[in-house]
């Protein structure tokens, strides 16, 4: 590993509420000359937020679209000393967000890489909701089509835990009609705008978690937890 090598720093960021970044979030973020980011806008608020100063740091845009371009060139930066902060718009960067390419880049040219955990919507949903954490499997964003949902639902497993999944707010309703389809009897824990101000949280069976809905128009982040029977 060379010593004058930069190190990658994984920063997780608040997913809601701001109290939940953490003091050594704050001082890397404070420190690094260089801070990756999904959207320069969004993390330039942060930054303000927490009353870092922008002066003489460089924010750089790294996100789905551009991450194959842009690895090369953050490990470039890394190459020749300089330390960079990645975060995601929210949460732990690399979950089910941009950051795997850069960091298996980093590690491949033995640059130190350092995680700085923090919030993360799957495992705080995990963490209240009442369902089994001993055994779960984090399985990022429903697929977009009801077709790959069905399927995707069907081959879920009693044996394999809670199942942990990212749903747009907008799918949650078809989502619950689907698992009552193929999964009836299954626990779901809904979680949505976690740390928010309109957090909410609505547990049981997939039929009995659309009738707490009713016919409401459903906003925000949700994270969606099932437990097979």
């Amino acid at each position: 590993m060379g010593d004058n090598f930069g190190s990658l720093y994984l920063v997780a960021t608040p997913i809601g509420n701001l109290e939940d970044i953490t003091l050594r979030a704050r001082r890397i973020l404070t420190e690094v000359p260089i801070i990756a980011c999904e959207d320069t806008r969004h993390t330039g608020l942060l930054l303000s937020r927490l009353e870092i100063d922008r002066a003489g740091r460089r924010l750089i845009a790294y996100h789905d679209l551009n991450e194959q371009k842009q690895a090369p060139i953050l490990i470039g930066l890394l190459l020749q000393g300089q330390d960079c902060a990645l975060v995601s718009d929210a949460g732990t960067p690399g979950i089910s967000d941009p950051g795997y390419r850069v960091v298996k880049a980093a590690r491949d040219a033995g640059i130190p890489v350092v995680p700085i955990p923090g919030p993360c919507a799957a495992v705080a949903a995990l963490s209240v909701s009442g369902l089994p954490t001993d055994r779960f499997s984090f399985m990022g964003f429903v697929a977009p089509k009801s077709a790959k949902r069905l399927r995707q639902f069907q081959v879920l497993e009693p044996d394999r835990g809670t199942y942990v999944f990212y749903v747009p707010a907008r799918n949650l309703v078809q989502v619950l009609d689907e698992l009552s389809q193929v999964q009836p009897n299954c626990s779901v824990f809904i979680a949505r705008e976690l740390t928010k101000m309109f957090e909410e949280f609505i547990s049981g069976t997939p039929a009995e978690c659309k009738a707490t809905l009713g016919d409401r128009v459903v906003k925000g982040e949700v994270t969606l937890l099932i437990n097979p029977k």
